[in-house]
């Protein structure tokens, strides 16, 4: 860690919203609980694993950018930052959505007309909204999703 804090990359001085003592916010019994239970099961929550084939405007952050966060909202997350990296003006764009609720991350290869998107949300929020949000942005001639239930406990 202290050579990421070397680069700037962490903090070695938390935020605030990172030191608030839980006991401090309430009675331990007060604390919500964002596990999601459905079909009998409790879990960490939903995590889509979503491949894009035959996709455009893979090359354009500023465009990947606002097709996420609308995927985010319409899903009902939270967000709270992006960052996005163009590797060449006619390159590929990897990035991340930050949310209250977990991620979207994306990385696309706009040679292959090919983007892998990841969606993992916890709580109330519904990832299989942001679909059709993410077809409309990219316009896919295939779309490949794959499921998982993180955190399983029962």
């Amino acid at each position: 860690m202290n050579a990421l804090t070397q680069l700037g990359m962490v903090s070695e001085f938390p935020s605030e919203n990172q030191t608030t003592d839980i006991r401090s916010a309430g009675a331990e019994d007060e604390r919500k609980d964002y596990f999601v239970e459905r079909d009998g099961m409790k879990f960490a929550g939903t995590h889509l694993l979503i491949d894009l084939w035959g996709a455009s405007r893979l090359d354009d952050p500023d465009h990947i950018d606002a097709a996420l966060r609308e995927a985010a909202v319409t899903a009902g997350a939270t967000i709270l930052h992006s960052h996005f990296h163009h590797f060449s003006p006619n390159g590929g764009v990897s990035g991340v959505v930050v949310l209250a609720e977990s991620h979207i991350s994306i990385h696309t290869w706009p040679e292959r007309d090919f983007a892998a998107i990841d969606i993992f949300m916890c709580g109330a929020c519904n990832p299989h909204l942001s679909l059709p949000v993410l077809q409309r942005a990219f316009g896919p001639e295939r779309v490949v999703l794959d499921e998982q239930r993180r955190g399983r406990v029962s």
